[in-house]
């Protein structure tokens, strides 16, 4: 089962500031009693981007001039607090194809990375300087490098710092366990086929 590698992610960016963003923030418990992942990208930061009667707050990704923004930005410890992996799973839903902040909880960071979301470390000035020019011009583009370890924009790389081995997963196409064990499916049956305990 190849899943594709994840050399670079190009798209237009939207920036939620603040540090300690939470699981819960981005998305409220109340909407994991799914059976599954599906859907879950209309509730993500739900609570920051509606009100109780489901009125729209300001909220970048309320603003249109963000719609179909596929990069996310934003401070640090993102994805803090509890491990739910319905967190990465309701950015990728939204369609967040790419997170950037100056840093990431452990365990989100994890559960991003199975689903081939690379999120990439940068420095606090380069992202508030990003996020400006953004501003400025949303249909700005960025590219975020995963091979080279940079983001550009407007013809200027900003360092982008990624663990080797991640970006080896991402890059290679070995970013999901679960995958790589259905790969070596036949070679498990290969290897069992010859083991005397295991012929009836």
């Amino acid at each position: 089962m190849a899943l594709a590698k994840i050399t670079q992610v190009c798209g237009r960016g939207v920036y939620v500031p603040g540090d300690d963003v939470d699981t819960d923030r981005i998305i409220p418990a109340r909407f994991m009693k799914c059976i599954t992942f599906d859907g879950l990208g209309e509730y993500a930061f739900y609570d920051e981007r509606r009100t109780t009667d489901g009125e729209d707050k300001k909220h970048p990704l309320n603003d249109s001039r963000f719609a179909g923004a596929s990069i996310l930005l934003s401070g640090s410890n993102f994805g803090c607090g509890s491990s739910r992996e319905h967190a990465p799973q309701a950015l990728y839903r939204y369609g967040f194809r790419a997170v950037l902040a100056e840093s990431f909880a452990e365990i989100f960071f994890g559960n991003s990375t199975t689903l081939g979301i690379p999120c990439m470390v940068l420095n606090g000035a380069h992202l508030r300087e990003i996020a400006g020019l953004i501003d400025a011009d949303p249909f700005l583009e960025l590219t975020v490098d995963v091979t080279e370890g940079k983001v550009t924009l407007a013809d200027v790389d900003y360092p982008a710092v990624l663990p080797p081995h991640t970006r080896q997963a991402l890059t290679m196409g070995r970013w999901d366990a679960i995958a790589d064990l259905l790969e070596g499916i036949p070679q498990v049956k290969e290897k069992a086929a010859g083991l005397a305990y295991f012929r009836s």
